[in-house]
C-alpha cells in the first residue's frame, strides 16, 4: 500500500509540472507597433507614451485631471488610448490647443489664471510660462505693498495659516522656560 501511495503522489506531482508548463508566460511581448512613440513632447515637457491621453495630459504643469478630461472631450480624441499610439495630426492638435492661451468653450473654473491683471481675460498657462506669471504676480504684490506681498517679502505664511506653533525657524525655536 505504501508503494501505491508513493506512485500516486509522484503522478500528481508530474501532472502539476505539466500544467505549469502549459501556462503561457505573461512577459511575452505583443505585436510591436512601428508608429508608437514612447516620448511625446507637449508644452516643453516629455510625456510618457505608455500612459493614456487623459493621464499624460494631467502630467503637464498647469493642466489638471478635470482640464485634461475637458480637452480630450473637446478635441474628440479617445481618452482611453495611449498617447504614443495617436496619429501625429492628433498630437499636433493637442499640442496647439494646450500651448495656446485661448481656451474658448472651456468653463472659467477649469482654467488656472483667471482675470489676468493686464487684459482681464481668463487664460490657462502651462509649464514655464506658468512659473513666470506666478513670479510676476508675486513681484507686483510686493511692489504695490499688498498684504500678501509683504508676507511674501518677510517669508511668512501668506494664506492665513497659524504662525504661533507652525512654520517656525531660526535660532530661538523651542519651548521657552520661565526664569526663576
Amino acid at each position: 500500500m505504501a508503494q501505491d501511495q508513493k506512485s500516486e503522489t509522484k503522478e500528481k506531482k508530474d501532472t502539476k509540472k505539466e500544467t505549469k508548463k502549459e501556462v503561457p508566460k505573461k512577459d511575452v511581448p505583443k505585436e510591436k507597433n512601428e508608429d508608437f512613440q514612447y516620448i511625446v513632447r507637449i508644452g516643453s515637457k516629455d510625456l510618457d507614451g505608455e500612459r493614456t491621453v487623459r493621464v499624460a495630459l494631467a502630467d503637464l504643469k498647469g493642466v489638471g485631471d478635470r482640464l485634461s478630461q475637458i480637452i480630450v472631450g473637446k478635441l474628440g480624441v479617445p481618452a482611453d488610448k495611449k498617447i504614443g499610439e495617436l496619429k501625429e495630426e492628433d498630437i499636433d492638435r493637442i499640442r496647439d490647443f494646450v500651448e495656446s492661451k485661448d481656451y474658448e468653450g472651456i468653463p472659467s473654473w477649469a482654467l488656472n489664471h483667471r482675470r489676468e491683471l493686464v487684459t482681464g481675460d481668463d487664460i490657462n498657462v502651462v509649464s514655464n510660462d506658468l512659473d513666470q506669471i506666478i513670479q510676476d504676480d508675486i513681484n507686483l504684490m510686493k511692489k504695490v505693498k499688498m498684504y500678501r506681498g509683504v508676507r511674501h517679502e518677510r517669508g511668512k505664511k501668506v494664506r492665513g495659516q497659524r504662525t504661533r506653533s507652525n512654520g517656525r525657524k531660526g535660532l530661538t525655536v523651542g519651548v521657552q522656560r520661565k526664569k526663576e
